[in-house]
């Protein structure tokens, strides 16, 4: 099979949650498999091991990348998946999940995630749910969108309502390279592209990812045996913030403490990774250990 996606920091997740033969796994975003089939070819339990993914394009490709291995694969967000395996009393020995948006995503026009390939203002990682981009640039309102590009983009509140007002005032938008040219319009040089914040909020949005990430965390020692290894991948400070401060708390009882942090500071790429993937540079791994 074609392969579609570089998975980020594959050598520091493998070093990280030390998969040993005949160890469960549960990948939450499994995306296009590569880091399951790595762990996967170490613990060889694939009747025990679960791969989760919302994205239809993602879950049906997981199917035949691993046809006949009799692993089960999961068409749905990682928070129901969680929800409903800990309902069953489901539990396993590595849970891994990666909160990046992955290259088929960016790089496919009509999924409408990146500003550099024009497509329609889409972003669902879930493509049945109704709400869209276009839906949040066009019906939302001025002062919601400045929110939003505060809180979930990170942009200085004067330049968020200065863009949310530019945004209401060219609407109907129909794409992301019109979306990407009304903000590169009023934008100074900077090294990162003008639109990235702009863009990472709708997306946050879109498909309600911190809500999600906050949902889950709590849940993931429930279904996690004693002894066995947590690993997550963030790509924005929202994300890591949220990581960081949940294990730190579920940390923090002495003996009853659910988990022990394995990485004090989150492991980030090294340099020959980000020569050959260099959508890693923003990748951040915490690994943690179920007491």
């Amino acid at each position: 099979m074609e392969k579609l996606h570089t998975p980020v920091l594959l050598s520091e997740v493998l070093a990280g949650l030390n998969p040993q033969p005949n160890e469960s796994y549960l990948d939450l975003t499994a995306g296009y498999g590569g880091h399951a089939k790595e762990i996967l070819d170490v613990t060889q339990n694939y009747k025990n091991s679960v791969l989760v993914d919302r994205d239809d394009f993602a879950a049906n490709y997981l199917r035949e990348k691993f046809e006949g291995k009799g692993i089960t694969i999961e068409n749905t967000d990682f928070y129901n998946a969680v929800l409903q395996l800990y309902q069953c009393g489901k539990t396993f020995d590595l849970i891994l999940a990666d909160f990046g948006v992955s290259s088929p995503q960016l790089d496919m026009d009509s999924r409408g995630f990146s500003f550099k390939n024009d497509g329609p203002l889409d972003m669902r990682m879930d493509r049945s749910q109704e709400l869209t981009a276009a839906d949040i640039v066009n019906k939302w309102s001025e002062r919601e969108l400045a929110q939003i590009f505060t809180d979930y983009g990170e942009e200085k509140p004067g330049r968020a309502k200065m863009l949310a007002r530019e945004i209401v005032h060219h609407r109907p938008i129909k794409s992301t390279k019109e979306l990407a040219d009304i903000i590169v319009g009023k934008s100074k040089y900077s090294k990162i592209h003008p639109a990235t914040r702009i863009f990472q909020a709708i997306r946050i949005v879109v498909n309600d990812e911190l809500g999600e990430i906050e949902k889950t965390l709590p849940l993931l020692p429930k279904i996690l045996n004693k002894g066995g290894r947590v690993g997550i991948i963030t790509f924005h400070s929202l994300e890591d913030r949220l990581v960081k401060e949940y294990f730190k708390e579920a940390s923090s009882f002495g003996e009853e403490s659910e988990l022990t942090i394995i990485n004090k500071k989150p492991i980030v790429a090294g340099n020959m990774e980000l020569v050959i993937n260099p959508r890693a540079r923003s990748a951040k791994l915490r690994v943690a250990k179920r007491n």
